[in-house]
């Protein structure tokens, strides 16, 4: 069982205290870091003055890279499924 730890995570300059699984802190800090490195390009890159506008904008950034990974994967295995098929189809014709 894991243990529960209480952590301290800051995204965008504002610090979230959080009672987490011992096994979920990597991922934790590592997300945070990815936030904090969006945030700061995106308020290099535009200028923008409202952090909320700023976190929008890497809530979409987020939200559309997790929705094309699930796109990608799904074009997959329709493209591995079609060359099973015409694998398939293959064995079978040789065996007859």
């Amino acid at each position: 069982m894991d243990e529960i730890l209480k952590i301290k995570i800051s995204i965008a300059d504002r610090v979230y205290p959080l009672s987490i699984k011992a096994s979920q802190e990597e991922g934790l800090r590592k997300a945070a870091k990815k936030i904090e490195a969006v945030i700061k390009k995106y308020e290099q890159s535009y200028a923008v003055r409202d952090k909320q506008d700023v976190l929008a904008m890497c809530a979409l950034q987020f939200a559309a890279e997790t929705e094309n990974n699930k796109l990608r994967e799904t074009n997959g295995d329709e493209s591995i499924n079609l060359k099973l098929e015409s694998l398939h189809n293959l064995v079978k014709n040789n065996l007859n």
